[in-house]
């Protein structure tokens, strides 16, 4: 019997059952089928995928079992760990294992990408003399072909003839036809790292040499990988102390000693200079660097998936999806700027990069280094609660100083008759100095559009989104009214529509408005907006930044995406022109992201040898996060914020879950989300479970896309204890089929 047990397998379907179930593996699928491989199994009369996981311990007849169909290829395409990790994700996020398994193994994957193949041409025969005469009277064109193909020790390409030559397709068809050219189908390698990623910034690869803080930071990294256990290190390190010098040297160390690593930055597309800084480094080395992004095809993906589930690539840099790379020996997880809400996934499963790549390191028994100038208070607090060691760089490398900043009252500037409403006198006489010093400048405004919404003064009536709960934007560039978060347009009227009053006019102000003010302010610079208005054609967000690093723009205005990480030294003024609009925002953190924001875009300044400038215009100098941001007071900041989290149990304090309803009528959402509420409530108590429930309310945005959105908060200790019951609770909960709900583990997004 046990010989015939080691033909069973356990297998996690997709698409099916919420737990493993066991099958036989027939002969001659012996030695291709083991833990992680991707199978196809019959199931309910269908044939579905699977991931085998570990073999059953105690013994079944494997002749009462079905058999496998299938191997899908020779060699696993995930890693133990991952198997392990995809079960956690699936309770803790309260997702379905089919959505876990979907996310962990890319669709290209599951689908088996058919080999790339190139057609090649060559000699079919040696030509006589007389169908040489034939060719050079009747088809000269083909006679050049054949002569030059004559001269080929190898077959060509005939894309690359076709080019070279000046051929046209048919040339080459009619010589194949006549049998004297054969053509020969050949297998291609998708270059999986040949994206151009990085290319323009690569950055030179001397030596550098660590500061005191940086040597020590990285002595107490090496001792907890020389460990081989798990560990997290918090790198908290201001902007420009060369956090990035130390994730590069503990990667070197550990591709040395034969292990792999996985490095997540918040967006790819946004970090070209770490991808070029890495593939120096490691171009040395003969060690190839996957990049893991949305712009790679179905086929690189898949090419790049199994590269590293071979051992045949050991570095990946990535998005919080490359989080679920099946390397080998991981032994190193980076996670750079780690307190972005872009690491948290928007669709089920609604996980967060930063919590699965801790989760991961431990399963793997790995370090994992978590690294921001503003880390989020959930990671300091794990400093004190879960021995997070915590790596401080507290000043900037060469000993260049942190920028001055400066402070502007708008309230102020509007009762000055000379002073502009959008830019301030201080910055634009700033902006016109630097200028004339042949510097650079940046000026962030997270507002999209020319003018934030329409309004008539007469009877106030506001341009707003049919299907959402948000005024319209309107931008100047194409005349049209846009909602940005449906995608609604429409043509703006002269007249108000709903008084026919000729003062309906746009106010507020977006990106456009601040490019058209500045471009009057200094009429000979060469500005250029980025946002995602602009970066509509591939490749121009990198091409745009490659121009501003090598001096051909003089200033950018642009959105949010321009503070993360970017590296210019010949910038010495920053402009916030509203510090404000993130404090507005209905959030428990909005005092944390709008000091974090001040400090990143702080950080864009004086990071070469000139000194930096940054001009913060704002209608509430005196809030709380602004001044600490002002002074890079990270422990004020800290201390006070920590203070009033504490004294109304908010995260990190205990864990929040939101639970949205959404729906057609908001009637029936309002309806059976107090009846859920009420349900839980009394399912709780009889548990013994201590859970503050908070709603049901309308969503701050309560209408997206013509359904309407309700929601409860949870404030739960311990998810992993609680969650389990809530959702055992929802599967007997009598839902409407026209509602459907979402629970949300620790959201970023409370809108």
């Amino acid at each position: 019997m046990p010989e015939l047990s080691a033909h069973i397998v356990d297998v996690l379907p997709i698409g099916g059952p919420e737990k493993p179930l066991a099958y036989a593996v027939p002969p001659k699928l012996k030695g291709y089928v083991g833990p992680g491989a991707l199978v196809r199994v019959p199931l309910l009369n269908r044939s579905r995928l699977g991931l085998v996981c570990e073999g059953l311990s105690e013994d079944i007849d494997p002749l009462r079992l079905k058999f496998v169909h299938d191997a899908l290829y020779e060699e696993p395409v995930v890693t133990p760990d991952l198997l392990r990790l995809a079960q956690w994700l699936a309770r803790y996020y309260a997702a379905s294992l089919e959505s876990v398994l979907e996310t962990i193994v890319p669709a290209p994957v599951r689908a088996i990408m058919a080999p790339k193949t190139t057609r090649l041409l060559t000699l079919g025969k040696v030509p006589t003399p007389e169908e040489m005469d034939a060719l050079d009277r009747r088809a000269p064109r083909q006679a050049e072909l054949v002569r030059f193909l004559q001269q080929q020790p190898a077959p060509v390409a005939r894309a690359l003839l076709i080019s070279r030559l000046k051929l046209t397709p048919g040339t080459c068809d009619s010589l194949v036809k006549k049998g004297l050219l054969r053509e020969v189908l050949q297998d291609e390698a998708r270059e999986v790292y040949a994206d151009d990623l990085g290319d323009e910034e690569a950055l030179p690869t001397q030596e550098v040499t660590l500061t005191e803080e940086q040597a020590a930071a990285l002595v107490d990294v090496e001792a907890s990988l020389e460990a081989s256990e798990f560990r997290t290190h918090l790198i908290h390190g201001v902007t420009g102390s060369g956090k990035t010098e130390v994730y590069l040297r503990a990667l070197e160390r550990v591709v040395d000693a034969g292990g792999s690593v996985i490095f997540l930055v918040p967006e790819v597309a946004l970090t070209p200079q770490t991808v070029g800084r890495l593939r120096s480094r490691l171009s040395k080395r003969g060690e190839k660097v996957v990049v893991w992004h949305s712009h790679l095809s179905a086929g690189e993906r898949a090419d790049g998936w199994m590269a590293m589930a071979r051992g045949e690539a050991r570095v990946v840099v990535g998005a919080r999806s490359a989080i679920f790379a099946p390397l080998k020996n991981l032994r190193l997880i980076i996670v750079d700027e780690e307190h972005e809400p872009a690491y948290k996934q928007a669709e089920s499963p609604r996980y967060h990069g930063r919590d699965v790549a801790v989760y991961r390191s431990m399963l793997c028994e790995a370090v994992c280094l978590l690294g921001s100038a503003t880390p989020a208070l959930e990671s300091l607090y794990n400093v004190e609660t879960k021995s997070y060691r915590l790596n401080r760089l507290s000043k900037r490398v060469d000993d260049r100083q942190l920028p001055t900043v400066h402070l502007v009252d708008m309230k102020r500037e509007k009762l000055n008759p000379h002073g502009a409403v959008t830019i301030s006198n201080l910055l634009a006489d700033k902006l016109l100095d630097r200028f004339e010093k042949q510097e650079q400048s940046i000026l962030f405004l997270n507002r999209r559009g020319y003018s934030t919404r329409m309004i008539c003064p007469d009877c106030s009536h506001v341009a707003e989104c049919p299907h959402c709960s948000v005024t319209l934007t309107y931008h100047r560039s194409d005349n049209r009214l846009k909602c940005h978060v449906c995608g609604y347009q429409e043509r703006p009227t002269p007249r108000c529509p709903k008084c026919g009053s000729s003062k309906y006019k746009g106010v507020g102000f977006g990106t456009q408005r601040i490019e058209e003010t500045v471009q009057k302010i200094m009429p000979r610079a060469r500005i250029m907006r980025l946002d995602t208005d602009t970066m509509s054609k591939k490749h121009l967000f990198r091409k745009i930044l490659s121009d501003f690093r090598t001096g051909k723009l003089d200033l950018l205005v642009g959105t949010q995406m321009l503070a993360k990480g970017l590296d210019f030294p010949n910038v010495t003024l920053v402009g916030m022109v509203d510090a404000d609009i993130a404090l507005h925002v209905p959030d428990f953190r909005a005092a944390e992201r709008t000091f974090q924001l001040l400090v990143q875009v702080a950080g864009r300044a004086g990071r070469g040898d000139k000194a930096g400038e940054v001009v913060v215009q704002t209608f509430m100098p005196h809030s709380p996060p602004i001044q600490f941001a002002r002074r890079a007071d990270f422990e004020g900041f800290l201390h006070e914020e920590l203070e009033q989290r504490r004294e109304f149990h908010y995260p990190p304090f205990r864990h929040l879950v939101r639970h949205l309803f959404r729906g057609r009528n908001p009637e029936k959402v309002a309806f059976f989300a107090e009846q859920w509420s009420r349900r839980l409530e009394e399912h709780l108590e009889k548990l013994g479970h201590n859970v503050e429930i908070r709603g049901p309310v309308s969503a701050p945005m309560e209408k997206i896309k013509d359904t309407y959105r309700f929601h409860l908060w949870y404030f739960i200790g311990n998810v992993s204890k609680i969650l389990p019951d809530i959702v055992a609770l929802r599967k007997d909960f009598p839902m409407d089929d026209d509602i459907v709900d979402v629970l949300d583990v620790d959201p970023v997004d409370l809108v």
